[in-house]
């Protein structure tokens, strides 16, 4: 019977020391196996679509430079004086066109990054729907670089008749590029 005994604890000690050691294995050598190449996996992902991503844009090179010249043209000057004097000739003649009448624009310059800054400008205009829609129209298909932050409708009478439209518009003004 001690030779059985030895044998079962010898036996029961090598099954520990062998369970013992594929842990430490385990969690020493093969998770961070696994975890490294899951890492490198999500690596080669990013890196291909990145790849891919930077293909297209190389493909649309002529297409987004030519978009990109038309932005800086149709910016606003850089002094803001002239800046706003071409906003303002901009607001009155989609007035005139669409037959709104403007009541007021106010405008202020908002610094931006080194690159850029804001013409601010909120202008408020009285007319009927089809006068608004048509103002709206002339302001967006302009080509000037503006955006249109806010804009309120409301009706100035009983009937809806007529509309008063506040408007705040930015417009953009490129720095020059050092020279």
């Amino acid at each position: 019977m001690p030779v059985e005994t030895k044998n079962r604890q010898k036996l029961l000690l090598f099954a520990a020391a062998t369970g013992v050691l594929l842990l430490l294995g385990d969690s020493l050598i093969v998770s961070p196996l696994i975890n490294s190449w899951k890492d490198r996996e999500k690596e080669i992902a990013d890196l291909t679509t990145s790849n891919r991503d930077g293909s297209r844009l190389i493909a649309r090179e002529q297409v987004v430079r030519g978009s990109w010249e038309r932005m800086q043209t149709n910016t606003l000057p850089v002094d803001a004086s002239l800046a706003g004097g071409q906003m303002l000739k901009a607001f009155y003649r989609w007035g005139q066109d669409s037959g709104i009448n403007i009541v007021s624009i106010k405008s202020q310059e908002k610094p931006g990054e080194d690159e850029y800054m804001m013409l601010e400008c909120r202008v408020d205009a009285t007319g009927n729907m089809q006068a608004v829609s048509r103002f709206l129209y002339e302001m967006e298909k302009d080509p000037l670089g503006l955006k249109l932050e806010a804009m309120e409708l409301s009706a100035h009478d009983n009937e809806g008749q007529q509309l008063a439209l506040g408007l705040q518009v930015s417009g953009l003004i490129l720095s020059p590029p050092p020279q």
